[in-house]
């Protein structure tokens, strides 16, 4: 009996290690992002993060008085910032679970780059009207042409971004920070004879009960939908934590060192998601214009352009630098911080000034292609973005 205990013990520990000590394959993962991509849509919206980071400017905005709007929803119930919330925390209760979180501080620099970058993401997103998540991935999911436009806008951001990031390496000195981590490399894991080695699981555990008890209070206040959005976002958090997959690589490695994993994972998880989307739209389970924005052409590019350098500079997008700063990175914290202003202002100004209007039109592409040729030509970019890539990266290789 005393040895079968034992023998379960081991099991039990062997499948948490290949959960929580090991990463999940980036592919696999994408797939899955995909598919609960589709699964949000068919019961609210698409996946997105820069209306929830703008609720939390907006919200600040007017805690301060600079913003005055009676009906701002609060933080915990408008469903983008429920969304958010839920993958910061599942995120978090991810790294805790395994041993990776840490407060990683950085350079006076790099903080000011995180600021930076993040008032740039917040101007592009409100410019494109979403970012690389809800501006690119989920609206050409759903067939809009601003996300083509997008798409373009980003790969220009990066390559600007990245030539940045180059001439600042060959002309700059390097920035001095004894524990200063670059927040997309995966953090180190808590050694056996630190003090937080078998601490951090437990407070992990601890989170994720918390959250499923908010899920019933969200329930039992008769917020039902919210509680929904939180559990998906915690989904979410989990994945990008574990997995790293990460859209500001599939647009930057290219430019900068080559590699094309998270490129072709992007695009194999978009031709899924598109296909969902399609499926819902095309049987009126959801309304055809849905997630169609009207930012084509200035505004999807420019935004795009604007979010693209501001995400390589930051070293994190908008769901990005949120699980990031889930694990500790305080450069991603300053940076969804300045995320979050700089979209409400630029809301702000645009509202006050009248261009929101002035940005593009609203252009579906079933409606210029017809659903087959649409379906087609979004699988056929997503065809050519996999091969480039992949034909890229081992050009590059010595």
């Amino acid at each position: 009996m005393a040895g079968a205990s034992i023998t379960l013990r081991a099991f039990l520990r062997e499948q948490y290690e290949k959960v929580f000590r090991r990463p999940w394959p980036v592919l696999t993962s994408a797939l899955v992002i995909a598919s609960l991509n589709v699964f949000l849509f068919a019961f609210d919206r698409p996946w997105t993060a820069s209306d929830g980071i703008r609720n939390w400017g907006d919200w600040l905005s007017q805690s301060v008085g600079i913003l005055k709007e009676p009906e701002l929803l609060s933080p915990f119930l408008h469903s983008g910032s429920v969304l958010n919330l839920g993958l910061l925390l599942g995120a978090f209760a991810a790294a805790l679970l395994s041993r990776e979180f840490g407060i990683r501080t950085a350079p006076a620099a790099e903080l000011v780059k995180g600021a930076l970058g993040g008032v740039m993401m917040g101007w592009g997103a409100v410019l494109s009207f979403g970012c690389n998540i809800g501006g690119f991935f989920s609206a050409l999911s759903a067939l809009s042409l601003s996300g083509l436009a997008v798409m373009l806008g980003l790969g220009a951001g990066a390559f600007l971004g990245t030539r940045y990031l180059s001439w600042e390496t060959r002309n700059m000195p390097p920035a001095s920070s004894g524990d200063f981590q670059s927040p997309c490399e995966p953090p180190p894991q808590a050694t056996p004879s630190s003090a937080s080695f078998g601490l951090q699981p437990l407070i992990g555990l601890l989170v994720f009960f918390a959250l499923i008890g908010a899920g019933y209070i969200y329930r039992r206040l008769g917020h039902t939908p919210q509680a929904t959005v939180l559990l998906f976002g915690v989904a979410f958090g989990v994945i990008l934590q574990r997995s790293r997959f990460c859209l500001v690589r599939a647009f930057r490695e290219p430019f900068m060192s080559g590699e094309s994993e998270h490129t072709r994972a992007a695009a194999v998880a978009l031709t899924l998601s598109m296909i969902g989307f399609s499926i819902l739209k095309a049987t009126d389970l959801k309304d055809a214009t849905e997630w169609v924005f009207p930012s084509f052409w200035l505004g999807a590019f420019l935004g795009g352009s604007l979010f693209g350098v501001g995400m390589v500079i930051a070293g994190g997008c908008g769901a990005g630098s949120i699980w990031r700063a889930a694990e500790g990175h305080i450069k991603l914290w300053v940076a969804v911080f300045f995320f979050a202003v700089g979209a409400s202002m630029m809301r702000l100004f645009l509202v006050r000034t009248e261009l929101l209007r002035e940005l593009g039109s609203a252009l579906f592409l079933p409606s210029l292609l017809g659903w087959t040729g649409a379906v087609w030509s979004v699988a056929a970019l997503m065809a050519v973005w996999y091969l480039l890539a992949g034909w890229n990266e081992q050009r590059r290789r010595p």
